[in-house]
C-alpha cells in the first residue's frame, strides 16, 4: 500500500519522515548529554528554520553552519553560530553585520586572514584554529606549533577572541566498519586533547571541537571533548548506512520520482529524477557495481524496507535509470512513483530546496 502523500507528487519531491528525523535529533542530543559534551549540531544538511525548531525542543542552544549566507539565514532565531569553513575575508561586510547581531565564531588557519580581520572587524568575533586530524582537506597539522603560535598572537586583539581548536575527521567516511571509525575517532580525540593540554594554561576557556557523523554516531564516549558538531545524522543516508553509522530505517528522507518510461526487456525503469535532484554522488564497490541510490518499498506510512536488487543504476541531468528484478519492475507503470533513498542526503536536500512531510506539510529551506 502506498503513502497517500505520493498522490501529491508530480515532479521529483524530497519526502521527509518527521518521526525518524526527530528521533535522530533526540538520540544524538542524549548521547552528547551522557558525556557532558556540548552539542553544537551542523545545520548544513537540513538548512531549515522549521527543522531547527526540533533541535531547540531537544535543548540545542548553539549551531554550526558552513557559510556566512547560511549564518545570516539562521541568525534571526539563533544567536550563537560557528561557521565551520575557512573564513573568506572578501565577505568582511557580511561578517561585520553578523557579528553585530550574534555571537559569531569563524575558522582560520592563516595569519593573512587574521591580519585582515584585525584591521577591518567592527565587532567582536571568536575564532577557532582549524586542525587537520588526518582528513587532508584543510587545517594545520597538529605538530605545526610555530604556525599555531603565530595565529595565537591575535588572541588579545580588540575584536578577535581565540576560542580553541576545531577539527573534522572526514576520513571516517572511507571506513567500512565500526572498529575503523572508532580507531579514527580515538586518534582524533587524542590529538585534540593533546593540543588542549599544551595551551590550556594560557587560555583557560579553550574549547576543542570535533564533528563528523560517523564518529558521533558510533562512539559512546566523548570524554575530554568539549563539543561535537555532527550534521548528516539528522537525515542519514546510504553512505552512512554502509559505513555503519545508521540502519536504513533511520534514513529520514526519500526522493519520490515519477516513472516516465519502462523497459521490461532490460529490467529497467526511467524516472524523472536526475543529478539536479539527487546530485551525482555515488557508491562504488557495491554488489551491483556503482549505484546512485536504492529503492524503498512504499507503505501507507511512507516507506519501508529496501527492495532487494533494485537500485538507481545511472543519472543524467533529469533522467534516472533504475535496475531491478523483473518481478519488481513489472509492479510499476508509467505515472507511478518510485522512492529512492539517497547516497548523500546533504546534497539531495541542497538541490531540492524544500521537503514534503509524510503528513502533507511543505517545509522550506535556505
Amino acid at each position: 500500500m502506498k503513502s497517500p502523500q505520493l498522490d501529491k507528487v508530480t515532479i521529483p519531491t524530497l519526502l521527509l519522515d518527521v518521526d525518524r528525523c526527530r528521533a535522530n535529533i533526540q538520540e544524538m542530543s542524549k548521547k552528547a548529554a551522557r558525556s557532558n559534551t556540548f552539542f553544537r549540531p551542523h545545520f548544513k544538511t537540513h538548512q531549515s528554520l522549521a527543522i531547527g525548531q526540533w533541535f531547540k525542543a531537544a535543548g540545542v542552544t548553539a549551531i554550526t553552519v558552513s557559510s556566512l549566507q547560511m549564518a545570516e539565514y539562521f541568525a534571526p532565531e539563533w544567536d550563537d553560530i560557528t561557521v565551520a569553513f575557512p573564513v573568506n575575508i572578501l565577505e568582511i561586510d557580511r561578517i561585520n553585520r553578523l557579528a553585530r547581531k550574534v555571537k559569531l565564531n569563524i575558522l582560520v588557519e592563516h595569519t593573512e586572514s587574521l591580519c585582515f580581520l584585525n584591521e577591518h572587524l567592527t565587532a567582536p568575533v571568536g575564532y577557532f584554529v582549524k586542525i587537520d586530524v588526518g582528513y587532508g582537506r584543510t587545517g594545520l597539522p597538529p605538530q605545526a606549533h610555530q604556525r599555531i603560535e603565530e595565529l595565537l598572537t591575535f588572541a588579545s586583539s580588540v575584536n578577535l577572541n581565540f576560542k580553541g581548536f576545531l577539527a573534522h575527521a572526514g576520513h571516517t567516511y572511507g571506513c567500512r566498519s565500526e572498529a575503523d571509525i572508532l580507531a579514527i575517532h580515538e586518534q582524533s580525540r587524542k590529538t585534540m586533547v593533546a593540543l588542549k593540554e599544551k595551551y590550556q594554561s594560557r587560555f583557560r576557556e579553550l574549547v576543542i571541537s570535533l564533528g563528523d557523523t560517523p564518529s558521533c554516531s558510533v562512539a559512546e564516549d566523548f570524554a575530554e571533548i568539549d563539543e561535537i558538531r555532527p550534521g548528516n545524522f539528522v537525515f542519514y543516508d546510504l553512505t552512512q548506512a554502509r559505513i555503519g553509522s545508521n540502519t536504513t530505517d533511520q534514513i529520514a528522507v526519500a526522493m519520490a520520482c515519477p516513472v516516465v518510461a519502462r523497459h521490461p526487456e532490460r529490467n529497467e525503469l526511467v524516472v524523472y529524477g536526475g543529478g539536479v535532484h539527487l546530485s551525482k554522488d555515488r557508491m562504488d564497490g557495491e554488489p551491483e557495481g556503482t549505484i546512485f541510490g536504492r529503492i524503498a518499498r512504499s507503505t501507507e506510512k511512507g516507506w519501508g524496507d529496501l527492495i532487494a536488487g533494485m537500485y538507481l543504476r545511472s543519472l543524467s541531468q533529469e533522467h534516472g535509470i533504475i535496475k531491478g528484478p523483473s518481478a519488481e519492475i513489472e509492479q510499476y507503470q508509467v505515472g507511478d512513483v518510485v522512492l529512492v533513498l539517497p547516497v548523500h542526503s546533504c546534497m539531495a536536500a541542497n538541490a531540492m530546496k524544500e521537503y514534503l512531510t509524510l503528513e502533507g506539510q511543505w517545509i522550506e529551506r535556505l
